[in-house]
This record gives structure tokens, sequence and C-alpha cells, in this order.
């Protein structure tokens, strides 16, 4: 394989992991309107880095996670970890 061709594949790579990111924002801007207890779940979602294929577990764990470490409501959390999962997918997309 030529240099220039390894150049156009690393290129390439490189423009889809950042338009897997492109909505970034808009997931944002959907936490934004989320309870305390859901945008602790997001920020902590997030910075787990989850794929699409990974985002539920991610957000069960996460939310499971905060609520055993008493960080937020037992009691709301599933109707928060649904709202919240939303919005990482709205950012992941």
């Amino acid at each position: 394989m030529s240099k220039l061709t390894i150049a156009m594949v690393a290129v390439a790579a490189m423009g889809c992991a950042v338009a897997a990111r492109a909505n970034g924002p808009a997931g944002d801007a959907c936490a934004a309107k989320l309870t305390a207890d859901g945008k602790a779940i997001y920020t902590a979602t997030v910075a787990a880095k989850p794929t699409t294929e990974t985002l539920r577990p991610t957000v069960e764990k996460e939310a499971r996670s905060l609520v055993m470490g008493g960080k937020i409501a037992r009691s709301s959390a599933r109707d928060n970890a649904v709202a919240a999962g939303e919005c990482v997918k709205t950012a992941l997309q």
C-alpha cells in the first residue's frame, strides 16, 4: 500500500470519528432539560464514552452506580436513566 493510500485511509477514519460525535451539542441541549438526577446520569454516561452498541448497558451501569453511591434517588432512577439515555443517543448520532 502506498503512503498516499495509507494517509487517505487515516484521514477517512478520523472523519468518521468526528462525524460520530457531530451531534454532541444536540445531546448537551437535550441534557439541559433533564432533572438534576438525569443530568448526573447523562454526565456519567458520556464520560464512559459509550458507542451506540454499548449505550444501554452503559446507562444502566452508570445509573446503578449513582444510586448505590447515594448520589441519585432510587425511586426515579429508571425514568431519569431512560431520559438521559435518549440524550446520549442524540449525542452519538
